[in-house]
């Protein structure tokens, strides 16, 4: 059969391809199809380039190893992935109404973006913060801010997911008071919490401590949820902010992969069971604008993964060998010019997304290359998940692209290439030890310099941008934060400061501080710290002052 594809192929190439006109849009791209990452792009795919492969081993069925086909046997003929728009700007006050906006609008999870100075664990008040407040997120301070962002919202009804790194434990706490609080128990609790230090050392800047701490905080929140917020997803390992940083398919796969395996082995060496903490393992995607790569990509490292979890640690739990993921669609793809581009560019991606298997998905607003998204572009981006569900009939079957040659064929060029960085990095001695040499940023920038190259020289095009222009007035209508939030949020936090108990705090941060001097689990001292309202900056301050803070090399 397949020599008989083989002759015939042959006989195509030469008798119809060769003899029609020649690829006219070679010329476009510099006499070569490839893929975003590069890889090479045959003008047909046919059963001969799946030629060797074990279909059960390669693909399965979905919800078995080694889930290539998906995590969950029935997919989207059980329930939809969760929609979960990213949302959270100014005060505490005004993102609640967000919130509660976007699940009046069908949206079925919160995500909650924080300011940069509650990122880098600041309080607002800090001379540090000041110009930054509420402007790229919520500001939280203190437990009071996180009840007010939650207020009328029911933890034990929502999942929340929280994009927060180096304060990830601090936040986590104060989500588990609220909840508390509100008489939700913490075993209740459904979310995650981002909490990956090593990819913010490679890709994106909001770090606080050195390496080795941040890796004691992560493996302390994986042991107390084990036994006190059991629902909860530990960690999104991230190669969303790799992806954004500038590198193509293949290092978001390798790059994030690499940063699972240094968690995995750092939960190890602290002496948890790998069963026992995986299976709340999560990972956190960028979806781009090469529609068959990001399908293909999603799915080969579904099936690296597992390989991974089950050959290289032993992992007996099924579940631990499962890469559920989140998506965002991708930030850096969106133009300011003709910003109206953006939702066919977004409803692409969601769209590859979906048909990759993603368990959850925030679809970007068409004004965000310009500012915040208004309530109007917020809630277009949020229509865009629900008629994918609901009208394009994609999730009627499980699956249904699953047989595709060129699909099948480039999933497994992406799970080879994305093993061999692996390889490299085993080789210099992992994640860590990579990050600190600078390799895996030297691969990142390499491949955003050619991208960037790619689209001044006119090799790719960028709808609007390099291509087909027009001229545009300036935009109207952008969200603005009032410099007027920093000032009401500094008072706030002062007031807060001035009518707690200041005895308990300073002896709550003590506790904390001889903890971190020691090898006990540092979630406990938080949480107390927390509840006597000690604000985000001092609990962070206390273990500046005994981890560090971590300086790049060459600064």
């Amino acid at each position: 059969m397949k020599d008989r594809i083989k002759e015939t192929t042959g006989r195509w190439y030469e008798e119809v391809y060769e003899k029609s006109v020649a690829d006219p849009r070679k010329k476009e791209r510099r006499e070569r199809f490839e893929s975003g990452s590069g890889i090479p792009i045959k003008p047909l795919y046919t059963p001969v380039d799946l030629e060797g492969k074990d279909y059960e081993e390669q693909l399965g069925f979905p919800g078995e190893f080694p889930f290539t086909r998906g995590v969950q046997p029935t997919m989207y003929r059980g329930r939809f992935w969760t929609m979960r728009q990213y949302a959270g700007f100014a005060s505490a006050e005004e993102s609640n109404k967000r919130y509660k906006m976007l699940l009046g609008s069908g949206q079925t999870g919160l995500s909650v973006a924080f300011d940069l100075p509650t990122q880098i664990g600041y309080d607002s008040d800090n001379e540090l913060s000041m110009g930054e407040v509420g402007k790229v997120g919520v500001a939280i301070d203190s437990l009071a801010d996180m009840e007010t962002l939650f207020d009328g919202i029911p933890l034990d009804k929502v999942s929340t997911s929280m994009t927060i790194n180096a304060p990830a434990a601090v936040l986590l706490a104060m989500y588990i008071a609220v909840g508390e609080k509100q008489g939700v128990p913490s075993k209740e609790l459904d979310g995650t919490i981002q909490n990956d230090l090593l990819k913010e050392y490679a890709a994106r800047g909001t770090y606080i401590y050195p390496p080795q701490p941040s890796m004691r905080l992560i493996t302390d929140i994986f042991a107390y949820c084990k036994d006190n917020v059991p629902k909860w997803n530990t960690i999104s390992i991230s190669g969303y902010h790799i992806r954004e940083a500038g590198s193509t398919a293949v290092q978001e796969v390798a790059f994030t992969l690499a940063d699972g395996i240094a968690y995995v082995e750092a939960a190890i060496k602290a002496g948890l069971n790998v069963d026992d903490f995986a299976p709340r393992l999560s990972f956190f995607f960028n979806s781009h604008n090469d529609f068959l790569e990001e399908i293909a990509k999603f799915r080969a490292a579904r099936r690296l993964w597992a390989k991974i979890m089950r050959d290289r640690f032993g992992a007996k739990n099924p579940r631990s060998l499962m890469l559920r993921f989140h998506t965002q669609t991708g930030g850096c793809t969106l133009t300011a010019q003709q910003p109206d581009n953006n939702v066919v560019r977004v409803t692409l991606q969601a769209l590859a997304a979906v048909l990759g298997g993603t368990q959850s998905l925030h679809t970007n607003s068409r004004d965000e290359a310009l500012a915040l998204p208004t309530e109007d572009s917020v809630r277009i981006a949020l229509r865009t998940q629900q008629i994918i569900a609901y009208e394009s009939g994609v999730c009627d079957t499980v699956d249904p692209l699953a047989g595709s040659y060129y699909l099948e064929s480039l999933c497994d060029k992406i799970e080879e290439q994305a093993a061999d960085y692996i390889r490299r990095i085993d080789e210099i001695g992992g994640a860590v030890r990579a990050i600190e040499q600078g390799f895996i940023q030297r691969e990142i920038e390499d491949s955003a310099y050619k991208y960037q190259m790619s689209i001044e020289s006119g090799d790719r095009t960028v709808v609007g941008l390099n291509k087909f222009q027009i001229k545009e007035a300036a935009p109207k209508g952008l969200l603005k934060v009032d410099e007027a939030v920093g000032r009401a949020q500094c008072e706030k936090t002062k007031s807060i400061r001035a009518r707690r108990d200041n005895a308990a705090v300073k002896a709550a941060l003590e506790a904390l501080r001889a903890a971190a001097t020691g090898t006990d689990n540092l979630m406990p001292p938080i949480l107390a710290a927390v509840k006597q309202y000690a604000t985000l900056g001092e609990i962070c301050d206390v273990m500046r002052e005994v981890f560090g803070e971590y300086k790049p090399a060459g600064m």
